[in-house]
């Protein structure tokens, strides 16, 4: 028997549940890609997308392709061969950006973290006090991390690298929780920002943006040596014709679908409202996974809650085959779980929630994994649905 008949539901760290009206907005016939309103709604988004990074000064790029297309396309316009890089480890995601610059010659350095905490600010000015000939070109951190859903603490970070008096870029992957987790590029002092469109921002995967600031942008302007003709910002900055704006034909559905989704995100009330929507959303996923946890059983992947994205939590289940869980959960009750990645895969499983989201969604999500922890027979200490309710309740004063 399954009790999975009616519409699924799909709570993993992205692609995110994509709105109606964002889908009916990409449902269009192909329009004159050469002049009218395409060009005017492409303008449109390029101009509105700053925002959404926090910055007036940073120059927004649309990059057609997933996250990893805007992790190349920063290192292609920034970085030359043989440039020192260092990696602040929190996770996998961080790493796997340093693991794509080396392909392209950089040489990566990491700075060591743990798949349950971010990285110690402290450490990462003492390293670049350390660097007294300045041989680091860049750092790189994520906002959060998808596999360990660890987020680091960027402002500290960034603190670190004013006290050390260090020229390096500082260059952050904001993909997996842009428009969920507070995120400031120019009050944090954040050279260069990654995202894409199929996480906070609710749009289907296929574009990825980079927000380049003015340290960015010099540094493309001294010249570097990994520069692509599709990536180069050079054409994208000073277009001759609109189509070098995305070297090549835009990406039409998704521009349009763009324009609904931050057009959604100033009628909520702007990011303010939206990263409080996903606070009292991601307080209500821990306290359930507090009121399951027993000794040696379920528990959030990062301990400190200051230390945890808004976007994604994931959740280490002890001896209990996660894997098993997440099959379960989709075969029988039809809600589709993040698979673990990382550190001892089988025995973790990850929650989104992020974007489109509502306390039904969350609370019909956090009920379903419950439902599947009793039909596994797995002890949980109370009922993790009943503190998410308690917990939606009390934090949206109703």
């Amino acid at each position: 028997m399954t009790l999975r008949h009616g519409r699924p539901a799909v709570s993993i760290p992205g692609p995110s549940v994509i709105p109606d009206r964002v889908l009916a907005a990409m449902h269009r016939p192909m329009p004159n890609i050469y002049e009218g309103e395409l060009v005017d709604v492409a303008m449109s988004v390029l101009a509105d997308l700053p925002a959404i990074a926090r910055t007036t000064t940073a120059e927004p790029f649309i990059v057609i392709g997933n996250g990893h297309a805007a992790w190349q396309m920063a290192i292609d316009n920034t970085l030359n061969r043989g440039d020192k890089v260092l990696v602040l480890e929190s996770g996998t995601f961080a790493v796997a950006w340093g693991d794509m610059a080396r392909v392209s010659g950089v040489d990566v350095e990491v700075l060591p973290g743990t798949d349950h905490e971010p990285v110690d600010p402290a450490a990462v000015g003492e390293r670049l006090a350390r660097d007294t000939d300045h041989d680091i070109a860049a750092g790189r951190g994520v906002l959060s991390d998808t596999a360990s859903s660890c987020g680091i603490v960027l402002a500290a970070i960034c603190l670190s690298l004013f006290v050390a008096w260090h020229p390096a870029l500082f260059m952050v992957d904001a993909i997996a929780s842009l428009g969920c987790d507070r995120f400031e590029m120019d009050e944090w002092g954040v050279d260069l920002t990654v995202a894409a469109s199929q996480k906070g921002l609710m749009v289907p995967p296929g574009i990825a943006m980079v927000w380049a600031g003015e340290r960015a942008i010099e540094a493309y302007d001294r010249g570097t040596d990994l520069r692509s003709g599709y990536s180069d910002w050079g054409p994208r900055m000073r277009p001759e014709a609109f189509y070098q704006r995305f070297a090549g034909t835009p990406p039409i559905s998704h521009i349009y679908g763009m324009r609904e989704a931050l057009d959604m995100i100033g009628e909520e009330g702007g990011l303010d409202a939206v990263w409080a929507r996903h606070e009292i959303l991601a307080t209500a996923v821990w306290d359930a996974i507090d009121a399951w946890s027993t000794e040696g059983g379920v528990v959030a992947n990062i301990a400190d809650r200051a230390h945890r994205s808004r976007a994604t939590t994931t959740v280490r289940t002890g001896s209990t085959d996660a894997n098993e869980l997440r099959r379960r959960a989709e075969s029988d009750f039809g809600l589709t779980l993040g698979l673990g990645i990382g550190p001892d895969r089988d025995h973790r499983f990850r929650i989104g929630h992020m974007g489109h989201l509502n306390p039904p969604m969350l609370l019909g999500t956090i009920g379903t994994i419950e439902a599947t922890l009793t039909s596994m027979g797995v002890d949980v200490a109370r009922s993790g649905a009943a503190a998410s309710a308690a917990s939606i309740g009390r934090l949206s004063g109703a």
